[in-house]
């Protein structure tokens, strides 16, 4: 569902996270001068979970690439009206960084010293309210031993609120986009990491992501977002519900056959 003109503006957070297939074959089993092998190998899901509502906001295939990193930046950037007041965390992969600075700071400009010569360049400057914050994870024996948080923009008055602000946890963390990892490699058999069952073509690889990744968001109810009813009982929720997109569960019939809009 490209149509985003009811996208919840109360959206406060996104974890940020590449997420590993591979296509016909891995990686170092390609051969740069065989040209059959461009659309092969390695293939990685950028995505963009909205914590609090389980939410999946953004979703770029393709090679695990800066210009990658900041399309997903740049659709979480859209898909919110260009709001502020936003906290971003992800792993420390360096592009977001440079992404998030890239599609939210603005040019202020700057004072003219007396005499000649030319005004000085504007300075970028980043929104006083966005937060974003690093978790780095030390592993020993395949264990995570140690999780060390690093706040890369804003203070930490500022990030404390966001995440007093939402319902993702009290900590900066991106266990939320990890989940939704494992969702996806249990949804989308492709994603498995050993499996005879990996994609021979690009293309449908791609289709096969956006189906599983959207319908998601729709048509799959999240255990840890239902809620009690008047009459005691559990209503299952979707995190399309969760957001305020829709009211109900939707059949993969209606999600497949619900007129898409570009935007």
């Amino acid at each position: 569902m490209k149509n985003w003109s009811l996208f919840p503006p109360r959206t406060r957070a996104a974890q940020v996270d590449e997420r590993w297939s591979f296509v016909g074959k891995k990686e170092h089993n390609c051969d740069p001068s065989d040209p059959l092998d461009r659309f092969k190998g390695d293939d990685w899901d950028h995505t963009a979970i909205d914590p609090e509502h389980r939410l999946l906001l953004s979703l770029v295939p393709g090679k695990r690439t800066a210009e990658n990193c900041q399309r997903v930046i740049d659709e979480v950037k859209q898909r919110t009206y260009g709001r502020t007041d936003i906290l971003f965390t992800s792993d420390e992969h360096p592009p977001y960084r440079i992404a998030i600075e890239k599609a939210y700071s603005v040019a202020v400009p700057q004072e003219k010293k007396p005499g000649p010569g030319r005004p000085p360049n504007p300075t970028r400057v980043m929104p006083p309210d966005l937060g974003y914050a690093t978790v780095h994870k030390t592993r020993e024996k395949g264990r995570v031993v140690r999780v060390t948080r690093s706040v890369v923009f804003g203070t930490l008055a500022v990030i404390t609120a966001l995440l007093e602000s939402t319902a993702a946890g009290g900590k900066i963390n991106t266990s939320y986009v990890e989940r939704n990892n494992g969702t996806e490699r249990g949804q989308n058999s492709r994603k498995i990491r050993k499996t005879y069952r990996f994609s021979k073509e690009w293309e449908i690889h791609n289709a096969a992501s956006f189906f599983s990744g959207f319908s998601y968001n729709f048509c799959w109810p999240v255990r840890t977002l239902r809620d009690k009813n008047s009459e005691g009982s559990w209503q299952p929720r979707t995190p399309a519900m969760s957001a305020g997109l829709t009211d109900h569960v939707w059949s993969l019939d209606e999600w497949v056959l619900y007129p898409a809009r570009a935007g």
